[in-house]
């Protein structure tokens, strides 16, 4: 499987978990907590296979700053927070980085 799959998949799974954490009241919501422990194993299992190929600084930047925008977006979906335009301005620049990493920069190559 493409390292990029596995890599949305680590977002994807990395997004649930934190939304879950806040659902889980504390741990205090059994079902809750659950989806926790697994989105967070989730994401880790599928962090590790996409540094299988691709460099650790390229992955942790893309996972990190993608899962900081999910979780403004779950935020703002499921718990009515607000996002106001400062906060669109730091999500812009979480993807603006992110693009940059892994489209313009050449210091990231494959990992052999």
């Amino acid at each position: 499987m493409n390292a990029y799959v596995y890599l949305a998949l680590a977002i994807a799974a990395e997004i649930a978990g934190t939304t879950a954490l806040k659902f889980s009241d504390g741990f205090s919501n059994p079902a809750a907590t659950g989806a926790v422990v697994v989105g967070y194993l989730c994401s880790f299992y599928f962090l590790g296979r996409t540094l299988e190929t691709l460099p650790v600084g390229l992955v942790y930047a893309t996972w990190s700053a993608v899962g900081i925008v999910g979780a403004v977006g779950a935020g703002a979906v499921f718990f009515d927070e607000r996002v106001d335009a400062a906060a669109l301005l730091g999500v812009a620049l979480l993807l603006t980085g992110v693009f940059v990493l892994n489209v313009v920069s050449e210091s990231y190559a494959p990992a052999h």
